[in-house]
Formats: structure tokens, sequence, C-alpha cells
């Protein structure tokens, strides 16, 4: 099996995903995953499109992310890990597309406005 190259993005968060045979391990950024991703919710994040697939302890992992913050890069993961499940084995798209982890997440934040404090925030307005 060659090396599976998969790209996911969430908010501007970019993650590119190596798949290769192997025992388990997962690296982000050159760091051991629980070193990069501390908490155990973006653990699950990361891990959930291989326990779904019963893929857990087959591959090695290398992943490369940037931009965003840490919850949107492991989404990023998520979403670039559940593109490579799918091209492994067309039947995984079956399990993996019902919890929605397949779907692009398209909302972005919205960008400020001149005359305007933020987006949608207007300075204060002053009658006298």
């Amino acid at each position: 099996m060659e090396v599976i190259h998969k790209i996911g993005r969430r908010k501007t968060a970019v993650a590119r995903v190596y798949l290769a045979k192997g025992k388990g391990k997962i690296t982000v950024n050159k760091k051991d995953m629980e070193a990069y991703f501390p908490t155990a919710t973006l653990q699950y994040k990361v891990n959930q499109p291989l326990t779904m697939t019963n893929n857990d302890g087959n591959f090695d992992i290398t992943v490369n992310v940037y931009g965003g913050g840490v919850t949107g890069q492991a989404e990023a993961i998520r979403l670039a890990l559940s593109r490579a499940m799918c091209e492994l084995d067309a039947e995984n798209r079956l399990i993996l597309k019902p919890e929605g982890l397949l779907t692009r997440d398209p909302r972005m934040v919205e960008r400020k406005k001149f005359g305007q404090k933020k987006a949608r925030k207007k300075f204060q307005f002053s009658k006298r």
C-alpha cells in the first residue's frame, strides 16, 4: 500500500494527512498527538473516523496542520482522515456520511466592515 495523502479544512485551519501501514502512531507537526492535543475531547475528535471504521491500530499517520486554533485544527484533521478512510474502502463512506464527518463545515469568520467596530457591532451612538 502506498501513502495516501488527503487535505481537510475547517475555518482557517488546513490539515494535510499522510496515511501509511503501521502500528497506529499519530504524529502532528512532528509531535506525538497526545502532546499536541492535550485534552481528551480533541483527541477523540481526531480519532473518531479511525474508531468508527475499526482502523485504530492499523496505520501510521503523519499530519501537517497550520492556521486557526486547536479545535479548528482537530476538526480539519478529522475531515482529512475521514476522506482517507473513504479512499481505503468505499464501505467506510456509508459509516462516516450519516455522522456528518465527510461534510466540510463552511462557517468562516465574517470580515470587519469599515465604519464599524466589528463585523456587525457598530460604534457607540451618541444622540447629544
